[in-house]
């Protein structure tokens, strides 16, 4: 096993042993393939360099209790990075390919995946990218499929469940209407880029962004959804302008079976008021608490409005922390994967 510290691990790239690669050409996939070549080799006029023509996903192999090693979810990556990818008219992986590719990277990489009892795990990280040479704009017909991985702890760096403070996002917007918020292309992460930046030198830790059509209802966070617990009801919003979190849909199924009504619609911003709990939610983090959001007229501006006070203030809420450790637990093997979650190696 790798010599690093895991109790200490941030969310950041290390180098490991390899990658997996598939690459697209002519109609068809080649075999995957395992290479220490972490460098990329293909044109300079590839469409991945100038019209953003690649997409990604995020998902997580655990060590448990057991000492098994369990994907988290892999299918559900598997379909939306086909969903994606299929926006982008690229060639997609079939989600057979799509889970042996992750399998096979936790495999080459097991010197790297954390022991349990530490709070880290394996991230690992698919691409799609259009790599043919281009020079006008158009789908790529040539795609490089790629799994990578590197060992984690947690997103922000804080302790696992640490209450964050947040602000509303009123004048950028991540995502247009009828646009491309509902997939996990790379292009949607640049343009939060700057206003995360912002927030981040302001303090906070998350930054919360409005519906881009009315920007008067929440739409979620700059890199996971917003939840929210309101008494026995689990809320989340519903937008065609927000990605549809694995997280979020495995927290809804888990508040459900706990006995909670779960409500996917639109949320007011004014509501904040009226929540127990907030959280962003997410793979990188699951749950991540949030004690207070900003109003403010401008992301630039030095005038607080309105500042929303979270009632479960400086601790994670008891309803969010019961959701994180059920999910945690089935992640670890302590619960029973009542609902078939985890793909074992």
């Amino acid at each position: 096993m790798a010599e690093l510290d895991w109790s200490n691990l941030s969310f950041q790239y290390r180098k490991t042993e390899a990658i997996i690669v598939s690459y697209y050409k002519d109609g068809q996939w080649s075999p995957l393939a395992a290479t220490k070549d972490f460098d990329f080799h293909f044109s300079a006029f590839a469409g991945v360099f100038h019209y953003a023509n690649a997409c990604f996903e995020g998902l997580k192999a655990f060590r448990g209790a057991d000492g098994k090693i369990r994907l988290f979810r892999p299918d559900e990556n598997a379909k939306r990075i086909r969903r994606s990818g299929g926006h982008l008219d690229m060639a997609v992986p079939s989600e057979e390919m799509f889970i042996e590719a992750c399998m096979m990277c936790v495999r080459e990489n097991i010197e790297y995946l954390p022991p349990y009892g530490y709070g880290a795990s394996m991230y690992l990280r698919p691409v799609l990218i259009g790599i043919n040479p281009q020079l006008g704009i158009a789908s790529s017909t040539e795609v490089l499929f790629a799994v990578m991985c590197a060992p984690v702890g947690t997103y922000s760096g804080a302790k696992i469940l640490t209450p964050g403070t947040a602000v509303l996002a009123r004048n950028y917007d991540r995502a247009a209407p009828n646009g491309t918020g509902a997939f996990k292309i790379a292009a949607n992460y640049a343009t939060s880029l700057h206003p995360y930046n912002l927030a981040h030198r302001q303090g906070y830790r998350e930054l919360l962004f409005l519906d881009p059509a009315t920007k008067t209802r929440i739409d979620e966070f700059g890199s996971s959804n917003f939840l929210a617990i309101k008494g026995n009801t689990y809320v989340t919003p519903l937008s065609d302008s927000v990605l549809p979190s694995i997280t979020n849909k495995t927290l809804q199924t888990v508040a459900s079976d706990f006995g909670m009504t779960v409500e996917k619609r639109a949320v007011p911003v004014e509501e904040i008021a009226e929540f127990d709990e907030v959280n962003a939610c997410g793979t990188a983090v699951v749950i991540t608490p949030v004690c207070s959001i900003d109003d403010k007229p401008t992301l630039e501006s030095t005038e607080v409005t309105r500042t929303y006070h979270i009632p479960s203030g400086d601790e994670c809420g008891k309803v969010s922390r019961k959701l994180y450790d059920r999910i945690r637990g089935i992640q670890d093997g302590l619960e029973e994967d009542t609902h078939g979650w985890c793909f074992e190696l």
